[in-house]
């Protein structure tokens, strides 16, 4: 046997597990994607069945999207010092264990610490991000990564297909905690067998007092936002909220800045570029849970009111999310393509545009059901290029060693924005119910409005903040050479 035919042969369990890897981790996305939109459908249900208020069961959104925010930089950076396998087993136990507590559960509270347990799960993306970083080479990370944020996107339109079929009728909402459940056990045997063993990139140790101050900051400031309707918006409990959350979040940048490895490098924000990727991160999150949040809201509004269309939880599943959902599929690709061809910063600009185009739209033309539909089209398409994008501008401006805490730094902005999303609907809903309780036209023109802002901002920080090239900031990582971004 000659030598070129053992190397072929050495070669093809290469090829196969490189292929098998990113199929693994792009399911593992997709689990993010669903505990992100199948509880979406179904709040009102929620609501009904556990005997709670809109702006309560709203928390059921929130908290995860808030757990995502303080729980992704704590196990990224624990992914560093102990092996990213190790913790991709982990974070899937502990989605199995939440899903398991919330499937269980018909307790309200119980419900909020299993939906608390399953944020966990947004760990998983910058994760994977650091594993294929490893183990793939240069040329095919930008499509590595681009199935990665694709499965995103295909998650979350079947999270809202399984939630119109499971809990269609009468069925329990339940339901679909008993298929995540199932899906997180089948992913643990699927990871166990196919991640490879990694060793540690670094040593240290987790900013857990950096991780309990962001998490006190970000939990005052939505308290303040979800209850400031029933507490009064004047009133001591709103006002002490705030200033709580105000003095905190000062108090964790002062942290921040002194420790030596902190939960959020700081210093990396001064980079320009990091610093413009990260703001579009937030309202790329931002802007996503507006529209589906906004988008279920409206279509379950009773016809009668003249702003509704009298939509069923499979209904505004199937007819009204799921084509938003959907073209992520369409949009992630695509977005990764453009990066690879014309670069991150003109994928960002042109997602941008068209999701301000999409927020236009919708705030001039929302009475026609096709006029939603095509609405949350676009703008979801927007946000899933930008989601293709901005961890291939990230990841083109640090070292490998810190590919993973760079990108869950964008993870935390965004999960922060998706949570501040989510309290802003549900706190404009609350606040502008109608005597049998949906809302007011006025809630989707308001949400529509800041959504358009939101984009505008987006164009105007993808223009001036991120340039054709960067250099790496001497201060944060040392020289590198020039990169296309």
């Amino acid at each position: 046997m000659s030598p070129n035919t053992t190397r072929r042969r050495a070669d093809r369990p290469a090829r196969t597990s490189g292929a098998a890897l990113v199929c693994v981790l792009a399911l593992l996305s997709t689990v993010t994607a669903l505990l992100q939109t199948m509880a979406v459908p179904v709040l009102g249900k929620m609501s009904r069945d556990l005997e709670v208020s809109t702006a309560a069961i709203g928390w059921v959104v929130t908290i995860n999207l808030l757990a995502a925010a303080v729980l992704t930089p704590v196990l990224s950076k624990s992914g560093d010092l102990h092996g990213r396998r190790r913790l991709v087993l982990v974070v899937v136990v502990a989605v199995a264990a939440g899903s398991l507590l919330a499937a269980a559960t018909s307790s309200y509270w119980l419900l909020l610490v299993a939906r608390a347990v399953q944020g966990a799960s947004f760990c998983l993306f910058p994760l994977s991000v650091g594993i294929l970083r490893d183990h793939l080479d240069a040329r095919r990370l930008p499509l590595g990564l681009s199935f990665l944020t694709g499965a995103i996107s295909v998650g979350a339109g079947a999270g809202l297909v399984l939630t119109g079929i499971l809990t269609h009728g009468d069925r329990d909402y339940r339901n679909i905690f008993w298929f995540t459940l199932t899906v997180a056990l089948v992913l643990l045997v699927l990871a166990v067998a196919v991640i490879p063993r990694d060793r540690p990139h670094r040593t240290g140790r987790v900013d857990w007092i950096g991780g309990f101050l962001l998490g006190v900051a970000l939990i005052l400031l939505l308290l303040a936002m979800t209850q400031g309707n029933d507490w009064g918006w004047t009133s001591v409990a709103t006002a002490g909220c705030l200033g709580g959350s105000v003095v905190t979040f000062a108090a964790w940048l002062t942290v921040e800045n002194r420790v030596r490895e902190p939960l959020v490098p700081i210093a990396m924000l001064r980079d320009r570029t990091l610093a413009s990727a990260n703001a579009i991160g937030f309202f790329i999150g931002f802007g996503m849970f507006l529209i589906f949040l906004a988008i279920t809201a409206l279509v379950q509004v009773p016809e009668s009111h003249g702003h509704g269309f009298s939509a069923s939880v499979l209904e505004t599943s199937l007819v009204y999310l799921l084509p938003a959902a959907s073209i992520g599929i369409i949009a992630s690709p695509l977005g990764g393509m453009w990066v690879s061809r014309f670069g991150g910063r003109a994928t960002l600009l042109a997602s941008s545009v068209v999701g301000l185009l999409g927020y236009l739209q919708l705030l001039a033309f929302h009475d026609r059901a096709w006029q939603v539909i095509l609405g949350g089209v676009i703008t979801n398409a927007a946000f899933s290029m930008g989601f293709a994008a901005v961890p291939a501008v990230v990841t083109a401006v640090v070292r490998p060693h810190e590919t993973a805490l760079a990108n869950a730094m964008a993870s935390i902005t965004r999960s922060a924005g998706s949570a501040l999303g989510s309290a802003l609907v549900v706190a404009l809903i609350a606040g502008h119910l109608m005597p049998d309780d949906h809302p007011h036209e006025s809630v989707f023109v308001i949400v529509f409005s800041i959504g358009a802002a939101t984009m505008a901002l987006s164009v105007l920080i993808t223009a001036v903040g991120i340039p054709r090239r960067q250099t790496l900031a001497a201060q944060t990582t040392g020289p590198d050479p020039q990169r296309t971004v």
